[in-house]
């Protein structure tokens, strides 16, 4: 029998992205919590029905109804409108930790998310690869939901 170590690198992920969204702080992470619940979707554009409990402890997960689904994440700290911070195991399922981060900031008239996905396991090749296409079409959605004004605290207003 041999024994493979794999090396830290190949054990790691690390995905930053930055976007910059022409909506205010509370409507931007407004819609950035209905992106990651209500109106998640795949890049393919098939619904996703997720849930996120938006308070410290909360649950993020796929509902399939009638007590089946997929735990994705644990919200580990909220701050709204500035801070959304989930660790989990996502969408991997096999031994993985994760931690997704959100910052939300307001610089020159426009909200700033900065977002970084930090993950540590054994990371399969497909997922390492899906995650930027994946993230990036939900920070692109959460845009276009707040500038739209199709966000619940943009109806308020």
């Amino acid at each position: 029998m041999t024994l493979t170590v794999p090396g830290i690198e190949s054990l790691s992920l690390s995905v930053n992205q930055e976007i910059r969204v022409r909506a205010s702080l509370d409507t931007t992470f407004t819609a950035l919590l209905e992106q990651l619940g209500p109106y998640s979707e795949t890049p393919e554009g098939t619904p996703l029905p997720m849930k996120l409990e938006p308070w410290p402890g909360g649950r993020w997960f796929r509902d399939l109804g009638e007590g089946n689904g997929h735990f994705w994440g644990v919200v580990q700290a909220i701050k709204k409108p500035t801070l959304l911070e989930i660790a989990g195991p996502l969408f991997m399922s096999y031994p993985v930790a994760n931690n997704v981060q959100y910052r939300l900031s307001e610089e020159n008239g426009v909200t700033v998310i900065k977002f970084r996905h930090s993950g540590f396991g054994l990371i399969t090749d497909e997922h390492r690869t899906g995650v930027v296409k994946g993230w990036n079409y939900i920070l692109e959605n959460a845009c276009k939901r707040a500038e739209s004004g199709r966000s619940k605290s943009a109806a308020i207003r």
